[in-house]
Protein backbone atom coordinates (compact mmCIF):
# COMPACT_ATOMS: atom_id res chain seq x y z
CA UNK A 1 0.00 0.00 0.00
CA UNK A 2 1.50 3.59 -1.00
CA UNK A 3 1.86 6.23 1.78
CA UNK A 4 -0.94 8.10 -0.11
CA UNK A 5 -3.00 5.58 0.15
CA UNK A 6 -2.58 5.02 3.81
CA UNK A 7 -3.82 8.90 3.94
CA UNK A 8 -6.91 7.77 1.99
CA UNK A 9 -9.78 4.89 2.40
CA UNK A 10 -11.77 4.01 -0.65
CA UNK A 11 -15.08 4.13 -0.85
CA UNK A 12 -17.49 1.85 -2.53
CA UNK A 13 -21.27 2.56 -3.20
CA UNK A 14 -23.58 0.53 -4.89
CA UNK A 15 -27.12 -0.28 -5.40
CA UNK A 16 -29.66 -3.06 -6.82
CA UNK A 17 -33.27 -3.34 -7.85
CA UNK A 18 -34.62 -6.19 -6.56
CA UNK A 19 -36.62 -8.39 -8.97
CA UNK A 20 -39.21 -9.15 -5.82
CA UNK A 21 -39.56 -7.60 -2.56
CA UNK A 22 -36.91 -8.44 0.14
CA UNK A 23 -38.56 -11.23 1.80
CA UNK A 24 -39.82 -12.79 -0.94
CA UNK A 25 -39.03 -16.30 -2.60
CA UNK A 26 -37.05 -15.22 -5.45
CA UNK A 27 -35.38 -13.03 -3.27
CA UNK A 28 -34.24 -15.94 -0.73
CA UNK A 29 -30.96 -17.23 -2.26
CA UNK A 30 -29.26 -13.92 -1.75
CA UNK A 31 -30.91 -12.94 1.75
CA UNK A 32 -30.03 -16.52 2.78
CA UNK A 33 -26.61 -15.66 2.26
CA UNK A 34 -26.16 -12.37 3.60
CA UNK A 35 -24.92 -13.02 6.86
CA UNK A 36 -22.45 -15.10 5.21
CA UNK A 37 -21.19 -12.83 3.20
CA UNK A 38 -20.98 -9.86 5.73
CA UNK A 39 -18.87 -12.72 7.61
CA UNK A 40 -16.79 -12.16 5.17
CA UNK A 41 -16.47 -8.45 4.26
CA UNK A 42 -15.79 -8.16 8.19
CA UNK A 43 -12.86 -10.31 8.27
CA UNK A 44 -10.91 -9.64 4.79
CA UNK A 45 -8.11 -7.97 4.84
CA UNK A 46 -8.19 -3.93 4.51
CA UNK A 47 -12.19 -4.35 5.32
CA UNK A 48 -12.52 -0.80 7.06
CA UNK A 49 -16.53 -0.51 7.99
CA UNK A 50 -19.80 -0.53 5.77
CA UNK A 51 -23.13 0.67 6.55
CA UNK A 52 -25.86 -1.43 8.96
CA UNK A 53 -28.58 -1.69 10.97
CA UNK A 54 -29.17 -3.66 14.57
CA UNK A 55 -30.23 -6.10 11.69
CA UNK A 56 -26.77 -6.68 10.80
CA UNK A 57 -27.19 -5.64 7.43
CA UNK A 58 -28.27 -2.43 5.03
CA UNK A 59 -31.56 -4.42 3.59
CA UNK A 60 -33.81 -2.29 5.22
CA UNK A 61 -32.42 1.08 4.57
CA UNK A 62 -34.23 2.35 1.49
CA UNK A 63 -32.95 5.95 0.08
CA UNK A 64 -34.75 5.53 -2.94
CA UNK A 65 -38.57 6.26 -4.35
CA UNK A 66 -38.53 2.59 -5.25
CA UNK A 67 -38.76 0.34 -2.57
CA UNK A 68 -37.05 -2.61 -4.30
CA UNK A 69 -33.57 -0.87 -4.57
CA UNK A 70 -31.32 -1.84 -2.58
CA UNK A 71 -27.82 -0.45 -1.05
CA UNK A 72 -24.71 -0.92 0.07
CA UNK A 73 -21.79 1.25 1.23
CA UNK A 74 -18.43 0.03 2.26
CA UNK A 75 -14.77 1.31 3.05
CA UNK A 76 -11.59 -0.08 2.42
CA UNK A 77 -8.47 0.31 2.10
CA UNK A 78 -7.18 -0.30 -1.35
CA UNK A 79 -8.55 -1.13 -4.46
CA UNK A 80 -7.04 -4.01 -4.27
CA UNK A 81 -8.49 -5.40 -0.75
CA UNK A 82 -11.80 -4.44 -2.32
CA UNK A 83 -11.06 -6.52 -5.74
CA UNK A 84 -9.61 -9.28 -3.54
CA UNK A 85 -13.34 -9.52 -1.66
CA UNK A 86 -15.75 -9.17 -4.25
CA UNK A 87 -14.33 -11.21 -7.07
CA UNK A 88 -11.82 -14.12 -5.05
CA UNK A 89 -14.47 -15.11 -1.90
CA UNK A 90 -17.51 -16.36 -1.89
CA UNK A 91 -18.92 -13.03 -2.71
CA UNK A 92 -17.74 -13.51 -6.44
CA UNK A 93 -20.74 -16.30 -6.16
CA UNK A 94 -22.77 -14.13 -5.56
CA UNK A 95 -22.06 -11.32 -8.49
CA UNK A 96 -22.01 -14.29 -10.74
CA UNK A 97 -25.88 -15.38 -9.90
CA UNK A 98 -26.69 -11.68 -9.38
CA UNK A 99 -28.97 -11.94 -12.70
CA UNK A 100 -31.45 -14.01 -10.91
CA UNK A 101 -32.13 -11.38 -7.72
CA UNK A 102 -31.58 -8.46 -9.74
CA UNK A 103 -32.62 -6.07 -12.38
CA UNK A 104 -30.07 -4.77 -15.21
CA UNK A 105 -30.01 -0.81 -14.30
CA UNK A 106 -28.53 -0.01 -17.86
CA UNK A 107 -26.13 2.05 -15.80
CA UNK A 108 -23.49 1.92 -13.57
CA UNK A 109 -24.47 0.64 -10.30
CA UNK A 110 -21.69 1.25 -8.31
CA UNK A 111 -19.23 4.00 -7.51
CA UNK A 112 -16.05 4.45 -5.63
CA UNK A 113 -13.60 7.66 -4.23
CA UNK A 114 -11.47 8.04 -2.21
CA UNK A 115 -11.98 9.68 1.42
CA UNK A 116 -9.64 10.46 4.34
CA UNK A 117 -9.31 8.19 6.74
CA UNK A 118 -11.60 8.65 9.71
CA UNK A 119 -14.27 10.19 7.49
CA UNK A 120 -17.82 7.74 7.80
CA UNK A 121 -19.24 8.38 3.78
CA UNK A 122 -22.70 9.00 3.93
CA UNK A 123 -25.63 7.21 1.73
CA UNK A 124 -26.79 10.67 0.59
CA UNK A 125 -23.11 11.14 -0.54
CA UNK A 126 -22.57 7.78 -2.55
CA UNK A 127 -26.29 8.87 -4.28
CA UNK A 128 -24.60 12.20 -5.61
CA UNK A 129 -21.55 10.65 -6.64
CA UNK A 130 -22.92 7.76 -8.44
CA UNK A 131 -25.68 10.39 -10.12
CA UNK A 132 -22.12 12.35 -10.89
CA UNK A 133 -20.90 9.29 -12.39
CA UNK A 134 -23.37 7.94 -14.57
CA UNK A 135 -24.05 12.03 -15.91
CA UNK A 136 -20.36 12.71 -16.68
CA UNK A 137 -18.88 9.38 -16.70
CA UNK A 138 -15.34 8.39 -14.91
CA UNK A 139 -13.29 11.20 -12.61
CA UNK A 140 -11.49 11.44 -9.18
CA UNK A 141 -14.78 12.33 -7.30
CA UNK A 142 -16.41 9.07 -9.00
CA UNK A 143 -15.12 6.09 -10.51
CA UNK A 144 -15.87 2.50 -11.29
CA UNK A 145 -13.11 -0.71 -11.23
CA UNK A 146 -12.76 -0.35 -14.89
CA UNK A 147 -11.28 3.05 -15.11
CA UNK A 148 -9.86 3.88 -11.56
CA UNK A 149 -7.83 6.58 -10.21
CA UNK A 150 -5.35 7.19 -7.53
CA UNK A 151 -5.95 8.56 -4.03
CA UNK A 152 -5.20 12.70 -4.13
CA UNK A 153 -2.72 13.54 -3.26
CA UNK A 154 -2.92 16.58 -1.14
Amino acid sequence: MSLQERRFHLVDFNIARARGPIDSPVMHGFTSRLDEINAIADAAPGFVWRLETEAGNATSIRPYEDDRMLINLTVWESIEALSAFVYRTAHGGLVRDGQGWFESLGAPPLVLWWTPVGDTPTVEEGMARLDRLRAEGPTPDGFTFRVKFPPPSG
